[in-house]
């Protein structure tokens, strides 16, 4: 089981995921259900060291979903918060942000590609 603390529009959820037989059931109230399944992508944590992209701080996927755009490229400055790319999680469209200000170093993914939570998707440095 995983808990995440989400917000959305100002509005605060606290949500718990159990993982079950390879799918994720989200444990919160209806209304929040949609919002719990896809918004761990939307926050993405930095890590220390790249395990494979090129640049110091990681972009990870939140969940398992499918990229259906990627709106920065290598070489990109962007803004904490800006949109790098989108995946598709549980028929919603989630954006994957900067978790912090700096320049794309590298795209590790590509349109179409079904990724697991956890999954490198973009390097900054």
């Amino acid at each position: 089981m995983k808990n995440y603390t989400i917000t959305v529009n100002g509005n605060v959820y606290d949500v718990t995921v159990e993982e079950k037989g390879g799918s994720f059931t989200p444990s919160a109230p209806a209304a929040a259900a949609p919002v719990a399944a896809a918004a761990p992508a939307a926050a993405p944590a930095p890590a220390a060291a790249p395990a494979g992209g090129a640049g110091k701080t990681q972009v990870t996927a939140g969940a398992a979903g499918k990229v259906v755009s990627i709106d920065a490229k290598v070489g990109d400055a962007l803004k904490k918060g800006d949109t790098i790319m989108t995946l598709e999680v549980m028929k919603m469209e989630t954006p994957v942000v900067a978790p912090a200000d700096g320049t794309v170093a590298s795209i590790d993914t590509t349109v179409g590609k079904a990724v697991e939570a956890g999954e490198l998707l973009a390097t900054l440095n």
